[in-house]
């Protein structure tokens, strides 16, 4: 069996507009610009519909993901060892890449740093 993150990018190979970052303590797979999955060291994280997530949590051990105490719906950890067997791997992906179709992109955050500076001690005289 091939290790998770080859897996994945063996599944996204005939993806367009794919990209690898680093995020989450993984590697995060952007599909045009948008989260679809994660690979972690012994878990992946779907990105999937809202609308089907408490219809598929529990399915192959899948759970919610939480962060900081909030629950995200929409996103699914689901352990390395149940997806094995390559027909549950797939219906994960597939999924994944399904919602990624409608899937919003998130939106652009500023940093601190580039947040206008304001200048102290130089008001109108």
């Amino acid at each position: 069996m091939a290790p998770p993150l080859e897996r994945v990018r063996a599944a996204l190979e005939r993806v367009r507009r794919v990209q690898e970052k680093r995020m989450f303590g993984g590697t995060t797979f952007m599909v045009n610009g948008k989260m679809c999955i994660s690979v972690g060291k012994t878990r992946f994280m779907f990105r999937i519909d809202p609308e089907m997530h408490d219809d598929l949590v529990g399915k192959n051990g899948s759970r919610t993901v939480k962060m900081n105490g909030r629950a995200y719906r929409g996103f699914v950890h689901v352990d390395v060892a149940p997806l094995r067997n390559k027909k549950a791997f797939d219906f994960w992906v597939g999924l994944a890449l399904d919602y990624n179709t409608r899937a919003k992109a998130a939106g652009k955050r500023a940093s601190r740093h580039s947040a206008a500076r304001v200048d102290v001690g130089r008001g109108e005289r």
